[in-house]
């Protein structure tokens, strides 16, 4: 019998000067918890092609992050804190929105001092977000005005070194408004040992939205609203899956966006090439379809992130693991270190 998780079951105690403010002074010199041997292993991130297999497919998320963060004010005046969470057609945006009193349909916001923004209305579940159209193309008004959209517990403003940091080196498609933060670790020699050790390569995009930062506020997890993000996974993608399977190869996720991307692609079954938004939810007793092995950083107390790597790898597994990376002081969230795990056999495909 599957046992009923609460959301108190994800929490744990976390000393703050564990979380990381800075990444690593070289992406792959990150330290890797290897969980997949019967003990814990801590090893350097460079490592990582020694942990794989000649014939295994490494799959990334090659979405881009946008300077999705804009600062502006109200006619009335007040101050406002913008992040946009998604780019419409039509120079439209979808965002969460700070301010003192919220801006009514009809308004102006007047971001950076540039530029003027008229608020369509809410949006959302909850009507949490609201809709602007902006007066040109959103990707390059944010890119001159706009900052990194460094998450909440990171304290420091943004600089030149988080634009280049807090970006994978192989990003490309932009629409982001966080980091696929587990690839932050590969540097392009570590990607050229990888293919020189016959591990493959391939590709998914999933805009990481600012939802995967929102808490779980309801105990019972089946309460919970999903945030939605939008996911393309190419058919090449979805054919070098298949070659790899049939060549006994392993399908190893960098990420939990890319994990999410690829089994939501394969919920009715079959993986199935294509682009669309995705709601998915996993939780202890998931059925994984694609995903073998997973390289992923540390995630927050009760977060969705928790969840879905105690269904992936095991929950009493992942417990033991995040009490040794504590123990060992391993660095947590978005700059921090990363883990290496393998499904557990009760959450086979």
């Amino acid at each position: 019998m599957t046992h009923a998780y609460s959301l108190s079951d994800f929490d744990f105690a976390l000393p703050s000067e564990l979380i990381a403010q800075q990444p690593a002074a070289e992406r792959s010199g990150s330290r890797l918890l290897d969980g997949t041997s019967a003990a814990p292993a801590d090893r350097v991130f460079r490592e990582l092609p020694s942990l794989l297999r000649a014939g295994d497919l490494l799959v990334f998320n090659d979405t881009r992050v946008i300077k999705a963060r804009l600062l502006g004010v109200k006619a009335s005046g007040g101050a406002v804190e913008a992040l946009v969470e998604r780019v419409l057609p039509n120079h439209e945006v979808l965002m969460h929105l700070r301010a003192s009193k919220s801006p009514k349909a009809g308004s102006v916001v007047r971001f950076a001092d540039a530029f003027d923004a008229e608020v369509l209305g809410r949006a959302g579940p909850q009507d949490a977000l609201f809709h602007l159209r902006l007066p040109a193309d959103p990707l390059a008004l944010l890119e001159a005005h706009g900052h990194v959209p460094l998450p909440p517990y990171i304290t420091h403003a943004d600089t030149a070194e988080d634009e280049r940091r807090y970006q994978t080196v192989f990003a490309a498609k932009p629409g982001a408004v966080a980091a696929p933060t587990a690839a932050l670790h590969f540097d392009e020699a570590l990607l050229a040992d990888l293919a020189q050790r016959g591990v493959a390569s391939a590709s998914v995009t999933l805009h990481v939205g600012a939802g995967t930062f929102q808490p779980v506020r309801t105990e019972n997890l089946a309460e919970h609203t999903m945030h939605s993000e939008w996911f393309d996974v190419p058919q090449p993608t979805v054919d070098a899956i298949a070659r790899t399977r049939a060549a006994g190869g392993r399908i190893v996720a960098v990420g939990t966006t890319t994990l999410r991307a690829l089994e939501s692609a394969a919920r009715g079954g079959a993986l199935q090439a294509g682009a669309r938004d995705t709601d998915i939810f996993i939780t202890p007793g998931f059925n994984f379809r694609v995903v073998d092995v997973l390289v992923t950083n540390f995630h927050l107390p009760k977060s969705t992130l928790m969840m879905l790597v105690s269904a992936f790898a095991g929950f009493d597994r992942v417990r033991a693991l995040y009490a040794h990376a504590i123990g060992a002081s391993y660095r947590f969230f978005s700059y921090g270190d990363a883990m290496l795990l393998q499904r557990e056999a009760t959450a086979a495909r």
